[in-house]
């Protein structure tokens, strides 16, 4: 891993630069939204951001992720519902 972050801090910031809410990331994982806004925290303060637009940035540049990156068809049935077609994955 060529960054400082956990694995599951790792999933959480993939998660989160695809777009998905807190609750969506909660649901694809399997956890609770509050963890993963502790695991997205974190990330953020190992990353030295302050905002979730400049943590993708730095997801990135780290390759936690890249810009052709989507969600799996497993994440996405997880992820519930009431998501429009937006683009993004």
């Amino acid at each position: 891993m060529p960054h400082n972050l956990t694995p599951r801090q790792t999933q959480v910031v993939r998660l989160l630069s695809l777009g998905c809410s807190t609750t969506e990331a909660g649901k694809i994982l399997g956890i609770a939204t509050p963890t993963v806004d502790t695991h997205k925290t974190a990330a953020m303060n190992t990353a030295g951001v302050s905002k979730v637009t400049l943590l993708t940035r730095w997801a990135i540049v780290n390759k936690v992720t890249s810009m052709k990156d989507t969600l799996t068809v497993a994440e996405k049935r997880k992820r519930g519902r009431g998501r429009k077609k937006d683009g993004w994955s």
